[in-house]
């Protein structure tokens, strides 16, 4: 009998209904993550509590616990049926501390992006102060932290060492590229070290603590690599051609704060090729980006320009890296549903 929780899946998971065991099973982990979630941030100080919890109660898509526990029933021996038992409680603290490292590392790139909002609701500095939303990041990490303690030196290193590869990535993007360096290349760099290495990371972790053959872990790391590569590259175009109610960020964020995200270098390119659309286009990007008809003008601009659809073509390049490391997996409904959700990604508002 199907159990009533009320957890929304991404689009891209509609494969699993049909497998009503394994279905309840992932519907029941991410309720027990969500409760786990809250239970993690817990402070007696009113302001610590306040903090991390703002983020959190704010909502997110929660991909990282997802494709954890689904990682996790990969090494189900009944995977191939569907008939999988609910994921361990190691597995429930694995998508705990992935989803809180994640949650995190927001509070601090909102501070070093000077963004105004995320997740629908004003940015924690901003209702605070730079300082406060540090160390709230802070608190939440050393939460994560915990969270691994008893899981096992692999997976305490394991998360040592996504952490060091977030905050290398964040720090490509902040110095940007040398000047020998391709501005494309820089940036999937950065996209690998902020976005990717969680998602490999999560998707190892599942498979690790679910007892699977390192064959297994190595193919659920490289899925979620590439899918998160993809993921991240979709947001960023999203970032110009949908409305803040789908994206959850203030439409055209990213120009405003002068990140070069694929469409811009895109652009570039193509203005470096002669195209006067796209010098015409760059005169916007690089002007002043005061007020939100400049902005709103610029993010049109970029959005009507073809090198969109070349963004899209390439980030569809990354998702189908997805799917073909999951070429070595027997066919189940969960192999499925990450193939589906690799689809998903890239069809977003597209």
């Amino acid at each position: 009998m199907r159990v009533d929780i009320s957890i929304s899946l991404p689009p891209g998971f509609d494969a699993l209904q049909k497998h009503e065991k394994l279905f309840d099973a992932l519907l029941t982990s991410l309720a027990k993550i969500e409760e786990d979630l809250a239970d993690a941030l817990v402070y007696a100080d009113d302001l610590a509590q306040a903090t991390t919890r703002h983020l959190l109660d704010a909502g997110g898509k929660r991909v990282r616990p997802i494709v954890t526990v689904l990682s996790s029933m990969l090494a189900d021996e009944n995977v191939g049926t569907g008939e999988v038992e609910e994921p361990s409680v190691y597995i429930r603290k694995v998508a705990v501390a992935m989803e809180l490292t994640h949650l995190a590392t927001l509070y601090h790139d909102d501070v070093m992006d000077e963004a105004d909002q995320r997740r629908g609701v004003t940015a924690t500095h901003q209702q605070w102060s730079n300082s406060i939303a540090i160390l709230a990041g802070d608190l939440i990490f050393a939460k994560a932290s915990g969270e691994l303690a008893e899981l096992g030196t692999r997976a305490v290193k394991e998360h040592s060492v996504t952490f060091e590869k977030l905050v290398m990535g964040q720090l490509w993007e902040t110095i940007g590229p040398e000047e020998q360096d391709d501005p494309l290349e820089h940036y999937l760099r950065v996209i690998d070290g902020k976005t990717a290495s969680l998602l490999a990371s999560s998707a190892l972790l599942g498979a690790l603590l679910a007892g699977g053959s390192e064959e297994l872990i190595q193919i659920a790391s490289a899925y979620g690599s590439n899918v998160g590569m993809a993921f991240q590259l979709a947001d960023d175009i999203i970032d110009v051609t949908s409305s803040s109610d789908t994206s959850g960020k203030v439409q055209g964020t990213d120009l405003k704060e002068r990140v070069p995200t694929l469409p811009i270098l895109l652009l570039r390119q193509a203005a470096n090729e002669a195209d006067a659309q796209a010098t015409s286009i760059l005169e916007l990007v690089d002007g002043p980006l005061e007020t939100d008809e400049q902005v709103d003008a610029a993010v049109k601009a970029v959005a009507s320009h073809p090198v969109i659809d070349q963004a899209w073509e390439l980030t569809g390049q990354w998702a189908d890296k997805a799917v073909r490391a999951l070429d070595g997996l027997e066919d189940s409904p969960v192999k499925t549903a990450l193939t589906q959700f690799a689809q998903y990604v890239v069809s977003r508002e597209h």
